[in-house]
Parts: structure tokens; C-alpha cells; sequence
């Protein structure tokens, strides 16, 4: 089976200095990886590439085995339109309520009547909790976690098969990031897409990923399971897993009692 996300020697470059040098990696169908990186490695710059807002300097991005950045229009929209993208602050557009940010990608398909958008729009906002009184609030309405609900509704509007999270729960409290995150892994369990994320939160990290990519020296050193990842010898991995607290964290959400 074609792999979700194929990336092959991503080089990025920017005036003289090098951000990436040589990345290949794979994502699976059904899988969440978790990308993970010390401060100016490029995580999210490789995230902006994966979904063609950016252009790495050499390589190849495929997502479903076409090419992101592919020269035809037509192959670009297709690509767009099998995935969905939760951007770090939510993005949602200031000037439109919550119905119409949502609606909005329903919209852009120019397939839709208003009825059936409105209808899709309702499911939507029951899909992350959110009932239809909140459909005519505007964004500066919206507590920090209401924002990151309507995001997700909209990123989820096409129903795509690849969720693309920028750092999902930055900005939120324990609880209310803690509650994000079951979310998103009830959702991925129901719906079945694949999900790629950056994230510096270790519970983040330990309750969703099933693989987990480091990326360090300009390139993926290790991609491999949360659990095996406390195994492997780096400077990065030992500062960013194996403190007492991350082992802690990684142990208790990577231990099979945690699912059940």
C-alpha cells in the first residue's frame, strides 16, 4: 500500500544555511506520528512542506503517492482536498462566525447547497463537543480551547484521510489539553485518518502517537515506537525523554494498563 506521507531527501536551505539535509521518511495509513525536535530544527518548517505551503530547496514530497507540489492544478486540489490542517493558534478567520469558518471549506468545493452545509456544519461541531449555539459566536468569542475545537471542526470538514497538527495543544491547561487529546484519538479511532503532528508536550506525544520521528542533526535520526525511542542513544533523546519526569510521563501512557 502507497504510504500516506512519502518525503525523499528533503533538502532546505535557507540563504546559506542548511535547515534539512537528506530527509526520507514514510507515514502509513492509520498511523499518528509525532515529530519531534530540539528548538530550530525545522519541525514545523517540514510540516509547511508536507502540505506544499513551502517548497523544500531539493527532494520530493507525495502525499497518497502524488506529488504536493505537483505542476497540474488539477492533482494539487485533489491533493488538498484529502487532507486537513489544525494550525498552531487555530487560524480561524476573525471576521467569520464559527458556522461560516467551518463552512467555509464546504464552500470553496462549489459542489455544496447551503442546506447540506449547514447540516455538515452541525455535524461537525457535535463531532468535537461543541453544540449548535455555538455555531453564531464569533472567534473572539471563544475560550483557548473552543478555539482549537472550531479549528478542528474545520480542518475535519472535508472528512480527510491525513489530520496535520501543528503543536494541537499549546496554549491550553493540563485538563483542557488533556481532554483535547482524547478527542482527537477518539476521533482518529472513528474516522480512521492518519495523523501527522508536531508537538513538545510529552503527554501530548504519549497519548496519540504510534511512532514517533526525531529530528535532529538536519535529519530524522530514529523513527520508531514511543516505547523504543527511550532506548536509543542521543544527546536530543536523553534531554527530551529521559528525564525522571518524561519517563514517568512515557511509561505511564505507553504501558498497556493506560488503554484499557
Amino acid at each position: 500500500m502507497t504510504p500516506v506521507i512519502q518525503l525523499r531527501g528533503i533538502v532546505t536551505r535557507f540563504g546559506r544555511t542548511v535547515i534539512h539535509d537528506g530527509i526520507d521518511l514514510d507515514v502509513e495509513s492509520g498511523q499518528i506520528l509525532c515529530l519531534v525536535g530540539g528548538s530550530g530544527s525545522g519541525k514545523t518548517t517540514l510540516l509547511r512542506e508536507i502540505v506544499g505551503l513551502l517548497e523544500p530547496s531539493a527532494g520530493e514530497v507525495r502525499l497518497f503517492g502524488e506529488r504536493v507540489l505537483d505542476p497540474d492544478p488539477r492533482v494539487r486540489r485533489d491533493v488538498r482536498r484529502r487532507f486537513g490542517m489544525l494550525f498552531q493558534h487555530g487560524a480561524l478567520f476573525s471576521a467569520l462566525s464559527v458556522f461560516d469558518n467551518i463552512a467555509f471549506p464546504l464552500r470553496e468545493l462549489r459542489l455544496l447547497d447551503e442546506d447540506t452545509i449547514r447540516d455538515l456544519v452541525y455535524m461537525k461541531l457535535a463531532m468535537v463537543e461543541l453544540g449548535p449555539d455555538h455555531a453564531r459566536l464569533m472567534p473572539a468569542e471563544l475560550s483557548g480551547g473552543m478555539v482549537k475545537r472550531v479549528a478542528l471542526a474545520r480542518a475535519l470538514s472535508l472528512e480527510p484521510e491525513l489530520l496535520v497538527l501543528d503543536e494541537p495543544t499549546a496554549g491550553l491547561d493540563p485538563d483542557l489539553a488533556d481532554n483535547f487529546v482524547h478527542l482527537i484519538g477518539t476521533l482518529q479511532r472513528q474516522l480512521g485518518f492518519s495523523v501527522v503532528m508536531v508537538t513538545h508536550d510529552l503527554d501530548t506525544l504519549a497519548g496519540l502517537a504510534t511512532r514517533v520521528a526525531v529530528l535532529a542533526e538536519r535529519r530524522i535520526i530514529v523513527c520508531c515506537s514511543p516505547a523504543e525511542v527511550l532506548n536509543v542513544d542521543h544527546p536530543f533523546i536523553h534531554s527530551f525523554f529521559c528525564s525522571e519526569h518524561a519517563r514517568a510521563v512515557m511509561k505511564r501512557k505507553t504501558s498497556p494498563s493506560a488503554d484499557q
